[in-house]
Protein backbone atom coordinates (compact mmCIF):
# COMPACT_ATOMS: atom_id res chain seq x y z
CA UNK A 1 0.00 0.00 0.00
CA UNK A 2 1.31 3.42 -1.06
CA UNK A 3 0.76 6.99 -0.07
CA UNK A 4 -0.33 8.78 -3.78
CA UNK A 5 1.58 11.72 -4.01
CA UNK A 6 -1.78 13.84 -4.80
CA UNK A 7 -2.21 13.81 -0.96
CA UNK A 8 0.48 15.48 0.37
CA UNK A 9 -0.73 18.65 0.11
CA UNK A 10 -4.06 17.87 2.35
CA UNK A 11 -1.84 15.53 4.55
CA UNK A 12 0.39 18.74 5.16
CA UNK A 13 -2.77 21.08 6.26
CA UNK A 14 -4.56 18.32 8.27
CA UNK A 15 -0.94 17.68 10.35
CA UNK A 16 -0.93 21.70 10.86
CA UNK A 17 -4.19 21.97 11.74
CA UNK A 18 -3.27 18.97 14.49
CA UNK A 19 -0.46 20.81 16.09
CA UNK A 20 -2.18 24.20 16.14
CA UNK A 21 -5.14 22.44 17.81
CA UNK A 22 -3.52 20.05 20.25
CA UNK A 23 -1.02 23.71 20.80
CA UNK A 24 -3.84 25.04 22.01
CA UNK A 25 -5.04 23.19 24.33
CA UNK A 26 -1.57 22.04 25.59
CA UNK A 27 -1.86 25.96 26.56
CA UNK A 28 -5.26 26.98 27.09
CA UNK A 29 -7.18 23.72 27.97
CA UNK A 30 -4.74 20.93 29.50
CA UNK A 31 -6.12 20.90 32.83
CA UNK A 32 -9.77 19.45 31.33
CA UNK A 33 -8.85 15.79 30.54
CA UNK A 34 -12.29 15.74 27.70
CA UNK A 35 -11.25 17.92 26.01
CA UNK A 36 -7.44 17.02 25.64
CA UNK A 37 -8.73 13.63 24.50
CA UNK A 38 -11.28 15.00 21.85
CA UNK A 39 -8.13 17.20 20.66
CA UNK A 40 -6.57 14.00 20.09
CA UNK A 41 -9.81 11.89 18.70
CA UNK A 42 -10.06 14.87 15.94
CA UNK A 43 -6.72 14.85 14.89
CA UNK A 44 -6.45 11.28 14.38
CA UNK A 45 -9.25 10.61 12.65
CA UNK A 46 -8.63 13.03 10.28
CA UNK A 47 -5.21 11.68 9.51
CA UNK A 48 -6.59 8.27 9.03
CA UNK A 49 -9.60 10.00 7.12
CA UNK A 50 -6.33 11.64 4.21
CA UNK A 51 -4.21 8.30 4.63
CA UNK A 52 -7.08 5.80 3.82
CA UNK A 53 -8.73 8.48 0.80
CA UNK A 54 -5.04 8.82 -0.83
CA UNK A 55 -3.77 5.10 -0.72
CA UNK A 56 -2.48 3.82 -3.73
CA UNK A 57 -2.98 -0.45 -3.13
CA UNK A 58 -0.69 -2.86 -5.18
CA UNK A 59 -2.87 -4.33 -7.54
CA UNK A 60 -2.38 -7.17 -9.78
CA UNK A 61 -3.54 -5.20 -13.10
CA UNK A 62 -5.59 -6.70 -15.63
CA UNK A 63 -4.55 -5.82 -19.39
CA UNK A 64 -6.31 -7.49 -22.44
CA UNK A 65 -6.86 -6.49 -25.52
CA UNK A 66 -10.40 -5.59 -26.43
CA UNK A 67 -11.36 -5.35 -23.56
CA UNK A 68 -12.39 -1.95 -21.50
CA UNK A 69 -11.11 -2.08 -17.54
CA UNK A 70 -12.76 0.03 -15.18
CA UNK A 71 -10.93 3.39 -14.72
CA UNK A 72 -12.17 3.52 -11.05
CA UNK A 73 -13.33 1.90 -7.94
CA UNK A 74 -16.99 2.11 -7.11
CA UNK A 75 -20.51 1.13 -7.42
CA UNK A 76 -22.53 0.93 -10.66
CA UNK A 77 -24.92 3.16 -10.96
CA UNK A 78 -25.72 3.73 -14.35
CA UNK A 79 -26.08 1.89 -17.37
CA UNK A 80 -28.27 3.41 -19.99
CA UNK A 81 -28.11 4.66 -24.15
CA UNK A 82 -27.36 8.31 -24.62
CA UNK A 83 -26.81 10.66 -27.15
CA UNK A 84 -23.21 11.97 -26.65
CA UNK A 85 -23.01 16.02 -28.15
CA UNK A 86 -19.65 16.95 -26.79
CA UNK A 87 -17.07 14.75 -28.99
CA UNK A 88 -18.98 11.25 -30.94
CA UNK A 89 -22.45 13.54 -31.84
CA UNK A 90 -23.73 9.91 -31.39
CA UNK A 91 -25.85 7.05 -29.62
CA UNK A 92 -23.39 5.26 -26.99
CA UNK A 93 -24.02 2.85 -24.32
CA UNK A 94 -23.14 5.42 -20.92
CA UNK A 95 -21.89 3.33 -17.59
CA UNK A 96 -21.11 5.36 -14.58
CA UNK A 97 -19.31 3.83 -11.61
CA UNK A 98 -19.57 6.18 -8.37
CA UNK A 99 -16.84 6.26 -5.92
CA UNK A 100 -17.95 6.29 -2.00
CA UNK A 101 -15.12 8.43 0.09
CA UNK A 102 -13.88 5.37 1.40
CA UNK A 103 -12.93 3.77 -2.46
CA UNK A 104 -9.84 4.91 -3.93
CA UNK A 105 -9.57 7.73 -6.15
CA UNK A 106 -6.60 7.27 -8.30
CA UNK A 107 -8.29 6.76 -12.03
CA UNK A 108 -6.95 4.40 -14.01
CA UNK A 109 -7.03 4.37 -18.84
CA UNK A 110 -9.73 1.89 -19.32
CA UNK A 111 -8.13 1.14 -22.87
CA UNK A 112 -4.62 1.31 -24.26
CA UNK A 113 -4.30 3.63 -27.67
CA UNK A 114 -3.74 7.46 -28.41
CA UNK A 115 -5.05 9.98 -26.35
CA UNK A 116 -7.02 11.62 -28.92
CA UNK A 117 -8.70 14.38 -26.98
CA UNK A 118 -9.39 16.02 -23.82
CA UNK A 119 -11.15 19.42 -21.98
CA UNK A 120 -11.56 20.50 -18.85
CA UNK A 121 -15.06 22.30 -18.30
CA UNK A 122 -15.34 24.21 -15.20
CA UNK A 123 -19.32 23.35 -13.63
CA UNK A 124 -21.35 22.94 -10.51
CA UNK A 125 -21.07 20.07 -7.65
CA UNK A 126 -24.22 18.28 -7.59
CA UNK A 127 -24.31 14.79 -5.98
CA UNK A 128 -22.59 12.41 -7.78
CA UNK A 129 -25.45 10.37 -8.40
CA UNK A 130 -27.51 13.52 -9.71
CA UNK A 131 -28.93 13.17 -13.30
CA UNK A 132 -27.58 16.07 -14.38
CA UNK A 133 -23.91 15.63 -12.73
CA UNK A 134 -23.19 14.47 -16.07
CA UNK A 135 -23.42 17.81 -18.10
CA UNK A 136 -23.39 20.11 -15.33
CA UNK A 137 -20.83 19.25 -12.49
CA UNK A 138 -17.01 20.26 -12.89
CA UNK A 139 -15.41 17.59 -15.27
CA UNK A 140 -13.21 16.37 -17.85
CA UNK A 141 -13.70 14.74 -21.04
CA UNK A 142 -11.03 12.06 -22.23
CA UNK A 143 -11.38 9.92 -25.49
CA UNK A 144 -8.81 7.22 -26.03
CA UNK A 145 -9.06 5.79 -29.27
CA UNK A 146 -7.18 2.26 -29.92
CA UNK A 147 -5.01 0.84 -33.00
CA UNK A 148 -7.57 -0.81 -34.39
CA UNK A 149 -9.54 2.80 -34.78
CA UNK A 150 -12.01 1.95 -31.60
CA UNK A 151 -12.63 4.84 -29.33
CA UNK A 152 -14.39 5.35 -25.93
CA UNK A 153 -14.54 8.90 -24.40
CA UNK A 154 -14.96 8.91 -19.80
CA UNK A 155 -15.45 11.77 -18.06
CA UNK A 156 -14.27 12.33 -14.38
CA UNK A 157 -16.80 14.12 -12.22
CA UNK A 158 -16.84 16.12 -9.46
CA UNK A 159 -19.09 15.46 -6.81
CA UNK A 160 -20.61 17.33 -4.04
CA UNK A 161 -17.71 16.77 -1.75
CA UNK A 162 -15.49 16.35 -4.87
CA UNK A 163 -13.34 20.29 -5.54
CA UNK A 164 -10.84 19.57 -7.28
CA UNK A 165 -10.01 17.11 -10.63
CA UNK A 166 -6.43 16.29 -11.46
CA UNK A 167 -5.72 14.69 -15.54
CA UNK A 168 -2.26 13.95 -15.85
CA UNK A 169 -2.40 13.23 -19.59
CA UNK A 170 -1.54 14.96 -22.52
CA UNK A 171 -3.55 14.89 -26.20
CA UNK A 172 -1.76 13.05 -29.13
CA UNK A 173 -0.10 10.64 -26.69
CA UNK A 174 0.21 7.42 -26.20
CA UNK A 175 -1.37 5.80 -23.30
CA UNK A 176 -1.53 2.46 -21.74
CA UNK A 177 -4.60 0.47 -20.31
CA UNK A 178 -4.15 0.51 -16.31
CA UNK A 179 -2.02 3.47 -15.80
CA UNK A 180 -2.90 6.48 -13.94
CA UNK A 181 -4.68 9.06 -15.55
CA UNK A 182 -5.63 11.47 -12.65
CA UNK A 183 -7.43 11.56 -9.43
CA UNK A 184 -10.47 13.20 -8.33
CA UNK A 185 -10.93 14.57 -4.62
CA UNK A 186 -13.55 13.86 -1.89
CA UNK A 187 -15.84 11.60 -3.89
CA UNK A 188 -17.21 11.35 -7.44
CA UNK A 189 -18.07 9.27 -10.29
CA UNK A 190 -16.76 8.34 -13.42
CA UNK A 191 -18.84 7.87 -17.00
CA UNK A 192 -17.72 5.72 -19.46
CA UNK A 193 -19.04 6.24 -23.17
CA UNK A 194 -18.82 2.78 -24.83
CA UNK A 195 -19.93 2.28 -28.78
CA UNK A 196 -23.66 0.45 -28.57
CA UNK A 197 -22.22 -2.75 -29.82
CA UNK A 198 -19.84 -3.62 -27.02
CA UNK A 199 -20.67 -6.76 -24.99
CA UNK A 200 -21.39 -5.12 -21.30
CA UNK A 201 -20.09 -7.05 -18.88
CA UNK A 202 -21.31 -5.89 -15.55
CA UNK A 203 -24.86 -4.92 -14.34
CA UNK A 204 -25.98 -2.12 -11.93
CA UNK A 205 -25.05 -2.08 -8.35
CA UNK A 206 -22.09 -4.15 -9.43
CA UNK A 207 -18.86 -3.54 -7.23
CA UNK A 208 -15.65 -2.93 -9.87
CA UNK A 209 -12.03 -1.56 -9.20
CA UNK A 210 -9.72 0.18 -10.89
CA UNK A 211 -7.36 -1.18 -13.12
CA UNK A 212 -8.69 -4.60 -12.88
CA UNK A 213 -12.61 -5.19 -13.29
CA UNK A 214 -13.86 -5.54 -17.02
CA UNK A 215 -16.75 -3.12 -17.78
CA UNK A 216 -17.11 -4.48 -21.01
CA UNK A 217 -15.65 -5.82 -24.52
CA UNK A 218 -15.48 -4.72 -27.94
CA UNK A 219 -16.95 -6.64 -30.27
Amino acid sequence: MKFHKQGYPSLIIVLLFSIILNGLIYFFANDIAIIKWLGYAISAFLIIVILQFFRSPSRNFVIGDGEIISPADGKVVVIEEVMETEYFNEKRLQVSVFMSPINVHLNRYPISGILKYFKYHPGKYLVAWHPKASTENERTTIVVEDKQGRAILFRQIAGALAKRIVFFGKENTDVKQTDECGFIKFGSRVDLLLPLDVELNVKLNDKVKGGISTIARFK
